[in-house]
């Protein structure tokens, strides 16, 4: 029927397809009903609109005029009549009596002109003096008889202009009714038309807002008779008709009209067949045409009907039915009749197909969404109920839950993960469960495939499983049972069990293959999610392994720190803290780009590398340049062992370092940063800075300088060094996150390093962080310049015994007499190699900490080389004692040149000599090296 109807449709666009949708243009189409219509309409309008507005004009010119005719006779009259006039037309000069007197009369009547003449018609009076004694153009003789006269004419010139003018002659006469002279008044015809000229707007105005209503009517009047016709031309019409009707008896669906009384307006040959309706059954009532009572009531209700199936006769008719609305209340209804007796069967199958589908369909888009192992099969369970099963339970083996590969043992531990539905004998989720080898969750992680137990009471594995349990649970309705496992490249992941309760029908052959379907796409992604928790927990592991586990010991700086990895995957965040000679103290924090174990390698490589930098005692840009070389050879590597593999186009290392070295004896901090976000300092007033450390490429481009700079930052600020996850967002402005936590610090004054980074972490790490965080805090001290003591040395070998003396006095004042031969026996030795081989000027430091570090410098870049000295060699053994006697000893250089140190251990207040007593490892010296 929809297929017939939109033939139909199709068949009958042509009349007025393409047309425009403007109504003004369809209601202008004189082919159109409407349009010819509304072109006969407008042509009457305009026709008794113009012939109104002039009847009207020649109304108001013709009123006009009668009033100038009045006007100059009240005029004329009055003037005639007034006092005096007589006297002054027998007077011997009646012009210079009656002109003043005229012309004032003039001015009050309001007319054009106010003329007096005799009986000759010679004039008295004139607006215009000239005029005066000449001879009067009117009918004058008229009034002699003593009638007064209403003309129009012309005459001479006036003041209101020349042209034709409305005049009245009237007689005087005397007391003996004799008629002495005339007085004529009266106006121009522009005057009088100006008079009536006021209310031309009004009648103009007029005709067109009865121009405007009629034609708005009449376009009202079009506009319906167009949407009752659709803008057809009579042709079209009759043609769309008749096409109407052999279509709608061809169609092979019924067709119903019935009106809001219930009484059937049309049908068409299918309906009738299909309902065996009576020939004259159009216009009577729907009640009285004998169809069943269920289906007489169905096509007389109101209701809306969606393929209702009903039975007539020996047929089940699919019933349609809209109702129609006319201006908001309904009217009328259309009922469409289909014959699906023979698709009764087929509907059934095919709603349960569409069920399946649908259920598949959602489990493509809601399972797999995390990577989470017990999120995927909590997925699984929710999608499962209550479309497919009313509980489901999914169990995972413990090596799948703990990121593991699974294994192919028989025997196997396994742990509820998720479950859905309403069942309280089942376990819980949480709990370890273990199957005996008949139970069918057993058999369908042994065979690979899914086992189907349509009948719970007949199924002898389930109930050996938990005998108790079973009879608990088929006392509260289960009846019916899928279990399939979950695998991903043949590998068994776990067992997921679909339970039906109640009169949901059992499973059957087709519900087994949807099971199969579902735990496929769930095993994918519980493997995904495996994999990932695998990975990420190698990856946590190897970076936790790699960054600090303890502080080492030193007295410059009292440090805490934060590292928290990312959800989505470990990075290559990491920190530093390395002890340095001097009291000195080296701060590294870095960023490697990228997540997983690559980033957590790359980061364990650039974290020994910078150890090994910082203990060669190098500038902090130096340290940095190292690193540069380093990144960009590690790229270089990665590079050609990514082609030589087919790989081209992996990722390319990329990393960002900030390196700083804080020296406690002058309270000072070197500081450069390559591509790494700078610190922020809190000074122990509380106020918060962001120093200007200029910026410097990443590491790894290679060829750029390092710029460093140097804070003196007193005794109690903190230093705060992060990466880039604790102030990028990608919902944030960096400035706004830079902002919040400039206020953070603001609020931890007085706080420790401990307190000050849970008060950043608590303040502004997300809940769940995209990217690692990795954050130090470092509170400064000072070495008292008690515990320091500097001396100049002449360049004289006879100054070295002055200088073991005040080291003696020194260590004596610090209560290190213990120590006293070891640090004379060092700084002779270090002392007469810096006066012999260095260049002046030479000075000598001790410093008194957790070691007792003696410095000597000058400013010889020469490195001193530790070697073995033969037995007759008159030296040579001056190093050799110093590396005996010191914990450890080195060479520093500076701008100015070099420092040779030597740090001893101050932990039992003894010196650490290696290889036995002083006196042993002097004598040793004196040994032939060959034997």
């Amino acid at each position: 029927m929809k297929a017939s109807f939109r033939r139909y449709r199709m068949s009958f666009r042509h009349p007025f397809a393409g047309r425009p949708r403007d109504h003004r243009v369809a209601l202008l189409n004189p082919r159109s009903v409407a349009g010819q219509v509304f072109l006969l309409q407008v042509v009457i309008v305009l026709l008794l609109v113009a012939a109104a507005v002039t009847m009207e004009l020649l109304q108001g010119a013709y009123d006009a005029l009668r009033q100038g005719r009045r006007v100059s006779v009240v005029a004329a009259q009055a003037f005639a009549n007034a006092p005096g006039v007589v006297q002054a037309l027998r007077s011997r000069n009646p012009t210079a009596v009656l002109q003043p007197s005229a012309e004032a009369a003039r001015k009050r009547a309001g007319v054009d002109f106010m003329v007096v003449v005799n009986t000759r018609g010679i004039r008295y009076t004139h607006p215009y003096p000239q005029y005066i004694g000449k001879k009067f153009r009117g009918d004058y003789r008229s009034s002699l008889q003593g009638r007064t006269i209403v003309e129009q004419g012309g005459g001479t010139p006036l003041p209101a202009g020349r042209g034709t003018v409305v005049q009245a002659v009237v007689p005087v006469t005397d007391d003996r009714g004799v008629v002495i002279g005339a007085v004529c008044a009266g106006l121009t015809v522009k005057n009088v038309v100006r008079e009536w000229t006021p209310q031309l707007p009004i009648i103009l105005g007029s005709g067109a807002a009865a121009l405007a209503l009629a034609a708005g009517g009449t376009a009202l009047v079009s506009r319906r008779l167009r949407r009752q016709t659709r803008g057809l031309d009579p042709a079209e019409m009759t043609r769309m008709y008749e096409h109407h009707d052999a279509v709608l008896h061809a169609v092979r669906e019924g067709v119903l009209i019935i009106d809001a009384d219930g009484r059937l307006v049309l049908a068409n040959d299918e309906a009738s067949r299909l309902l065996g309706l009576p020939a004259d059954a159009e216009w009577r009532y729907v009640r009285e045409l004998g169809l069943p009572e269920q289906m007489s009531r169905l096509l007389v209700s109101g209701e809306t009907v969606t393929d209702e199936v009903q039975p007539a006769g020996d047929r089940l008719l699919a019933v349609n039915k809209r109702p129609t609305f006319l201006n908001g209340v309904q009217g009328s209804s259309v009922v469409t009749l289909r014959d699906t007796t023979e698709l009764a069967a087929v509907s059934g199958r095919a709603e349960v197909a569409r069920e399946r589908l649908n259920l598949l369909y959602e489990a493509g888009i809601r399972i797999g969404t995390t990577l989470d192992v017990v999120r995927e099969a909590q997925e699984l369970a929710q999608v499962a109920v209550p479309l497919f099963a009313d509980i489901v339970t999914v169990d995972l083996l413990d090596a799948v839950m703990r990121g593991e590969e699974p294994t192919a043992e028989r025997q196997r531990r396994l742990q509820r993960a998720a479950m859905a539905g309403e069942l309280s004998v089942l376990c819980p989720a949480g709990e370890p469960i273990t199957f005996s080898s008949s139970a069918p969750q057993a058999r369908a992680l042994e065979q690979g495939y899914g086992v189907l137990a349509a009948d719970l009471r007949q199924a002898r594995g389930w109930q050996e499983q938990d005998p108790d349990r079973v009879r608990r649970a088929l006392e509260q309705g289960v009846h019916s049972l899928v279990t399939v496992p979950l695998q991903a490249r043949g590998v068994p992941l776990g067992v997921a069990s679909f339970y039906r309760v109640g009169e949901t029908p059992a499973f059957e052959h087709e519900d087994l293959l949807v099971a199969e379907e579902l735990a496929a796409r769930a095993g994918v992604a519980v493997d995904n999610a495996r994999r990932f928790t695998r990975e990420r927990t190698m990856a946590v592991t190897l970076q936790r392994s790699l960054l600090p586990r303890g502080q080492p010991e030193q007295d410059a700086l009292e440090v805490a720190w934060r590292y928290l990895p990312a959800e989505a995957g470990v990075g290559g965040d990491w920190f530093d803290l390395i002890p340095l000679p001097g009291a000195r103290v080296a701060l590294a924090m870095g960023d490697v780009v990228g997540h997983g174990l690559h980033a957590a390698v790359t980061m364990g490589r650039l974290r020994t590398a910078a150890h090994n930098f910082a203990a060669l005692d190098l500038p902090v840009d130096e340290v940095l340049a190292h690193l540069d070389e380093l990144v960009a050879r590690m790229d270089s590597e990665e590079s050609t062992d990514e082609i030589a593999e087919g790989h081209r186009g992996a990722e390319v290392t990329g990393a960002t370092c900030l390196y700083a070295i804080y020296d406690p004896v002058a309270g000072v901090c070197a500081i450069g940063r390559a591509g790494h976000p700078g610190p922020a300092v809190v000074y122990p007033d509380g106020a918060v800075t962001c120093p200007d450390v200029p910026a410097s490429p990443p590491l790894g481009l290679g060829g750029h300088p390092f710029e460093t700079v140097e804070l003196r930052l007193p005794e109690g600020s903190r230093l705060v060094l992060y990466t880039d996850g604790l102030v990028e967002d990608r919902t944030r402005d960096l400035d706004s996150r830079l902002d919040e936590l400039r206020r953070t610090l603001e609020r931890t004054d007085g706080h420790t390093p401990e307190e000050t980074c849970q008060a950043v972490i608590d303040a502004i790490v997300p809940a769940h962080p995209a990217d690692d965080i990795a954050l130090l805090v470092a509170r400064t001290r000072l070495l008292p310049r008690s515990r320091v003591a500097e001396w100049d040395v002449p360049v004289d070998a006879s100054a070295v015994g002055s200088v073991r003396a005040r080291c003696a006095e020194k260590l004596s004042e610090w209560g290190l007499e213990e120590t006293a031969f070891t640090t004379e026996l060092i700084v002779s030795e270090l002392v007469t190699n810096a006066i012999r081989y260095g260049s002046p000027p030479v000075g000598v430091r001790l410093l008194y900490g957790r070691h007792l570090t003696c410095e000597v410098s000058d400013r010889s870049s020469t490195s001193p080389r530790l070697r073995r000295a033969a037995t007759m060699d008159e030296g040579g053994r001056g190093l050799f004692l110093v590396a005996q006697f010191a914990q450890r000893w080195g060479t520093r250089y500076t701008s100015a040149g070099k420092v040779i140190w030597a740090e001893q251990d101050l932990g039992d207040g003894a010196p650490a000599v290696r290889g036995g007593t002083p006196a042993d490892v002097l004598l040793e010296q004196f040994d032939d090296a060959a034997h």
